[in-house]
């Protein structure tokens, strides 16, 4: 059996994410799609609007067969970390052939060129990105400038910086480099995106709109509002976490906790949170003590500049959050990789597919992490329970829902 992953964090799955799974099977000709995908809190460090279980359950009812989960250790970090994470368990399924990801370019050959060269990262690329930051870039833009410095013959470098501008590129560029590091024999595929763009912050003509929008329409109106862009499998399942006090989840319902954390943490504590960097502990308590009004988006906001993006705070807050030390998220934790496949939910399909797994895996398969111990998977259970926290009707087993519950079944 052929099977081909995808990397995702479906916050909510909609239209556009049924495309690409359609995509994925007809590029790589795959029989089966494993999906890789992000838990409570997702790369860009918010929170999931709906939780894991809902959201596993859209990715089984819209073509996925087996849905695994990126701990949280890799799921909440910058591109080239999250892409590391996914990959891995990707690769070390022994089971996935190949890989597709969505890109707005569509041209995999440049990304596989420019892969190729930062896979062995260049020496003075690290000399290049600090430079850029110091200039007063964020890190995004720092390090797809310094990428594309580097761009191999055939790629000219304004256009390489174009193309690593867009985020789904640059996010495929950080699979690919993965791939390369991990000598991993899995092929790569992409799906030119279609329809609305990543950022787009409000729907437009079709039935595709960004899941910014997506969820922007959501927060304002609830899921009927969102009708004309999610499946129907989706929509029942939105009405069903709204109806039931699990959904939506957004920054707000964390604010009590979180403040209390980064206003009673003396500087050497937050210090040593992870992505708490360049002074900015201090930063945070004095931010704190002059805000309008005690919230986090008014938190986020007065934190954020040109060089500290709100990605890149949204994390710092998670780690804070969920007690994430930089010892505990440093690159040579990371560099070891994920040390199992935790299993989310699967279909017939998939469940013929976890058999097959199950034999050539080079890792554990953990399908109820009562069975199970890791440190990495520590830390999904307390983000789990962190986030069963922010739900209207507190449930100690939804909460604890990690130990109960079994996989997903569709």
């Amino acid at each position: 059996m052929k099977a081909v992953g995808v990397i995702v964090e479906y916050n909510p799955l909609h239209n556009g994410h049924v495309y690409h799974l359609q995509e994925a099977r007809r590029l790589s000709g795959a029989d089966a799609v494993v999906a890789v995908m992000s838990g409570p809190f997702l790369q860009r460090g918010e929170p999931a609007i709906v939780g894991k279980r809902a959201r596993t359950e859209m990715a089984l009812h819209a073509g996925a067969d087996l849905v695994l989960e990126l701990p949280v250790a890799y799921a909440v970090q910058p591109a080239e970390w999250f892409a590391f994470g996914a990959v891995s368990l990707l690769h070390r399924t022994g089971v996935v052939d190949s890989l597709c990801f969505g890109s707005e370019s569509g041209d995999l050959d440049s990304l596989q060129r420019i892969a190729r060269v930062l896979a062995v990262e260049p020496a003075g690329m690290r000399e290049d990105i600090a430079r850029r930051l110091r200039e007063g870039a964020s890190y995004p833009a720092a390090y797809a400038g310094a990428a594309a410095a580097l761009a191999p013959g055939g790629v000219d470098a304004h256009d390489a910086a174009a193309l690593l501008e867009q985020p789904n590129n640059s996010l495929g560029l950080h699979y690919l480099i993965a791939l390369q590091r991990l000598g991993s024999a899995i092929q790569p595929f992409t799906a030119a995106r279609t329809g609305a763009a990543y950022h787009d912050a409000t729907p437009g003509p079709g039935a595709i709109a960004s899941a910014t929008a997506v969820r922007r329409l959501l927060m304002a109106d609830g899921p009927d509002a969102a009708a004309p862009y999610v499946p129907a499998a989706t929509l029942a399942i939105l009405h069903r976490e709204w109806q039931e006090g699990r959904a939506p989840i957004h920054w707000e319902r964390f604010a009590q906790p979180l403040l209390h954390l980064a206003a009673t943490r003396r500087a050497s504590e937050l210090e040593r949170i992870a992505e708490v960097t360049e002074g900015l502990e201090h930063r945070l308590s004095r931010t704190l003590a002059q805000l309008p009004e005690p919230s986090v988006e008014s938190l986020l906001d007065a934190l954020k500049t040109k060089r500290y993006t709100r990605t890149k705070l949204q994390r710092m807050l998670a780690h804070l959050l969920l007690n994430h030390t930089k010892a505990e998220c440093s690159p040579e934790q990371l560099a070891a990789g994920p040390g199992y496949l935790r299993v989310l939910g699967f279909n017939t399909q998939g469940q013929s597919l976890l058999k097959q797994m199950k034999k050539t895996a080079s890792l554990p398969v953990v399908l109820k992490p009562s069975t199970f111990t890791h440190n990495q998977l520590e830390l999904d259970i307390q983000a789990q329970v962190a986030y069963g926290l922010s739900s209207e009707h507190r449930d100690t087993r939804r909460m604890f829902s990690d130990y109960y519950e079994s996989p997903v079944r569709v």
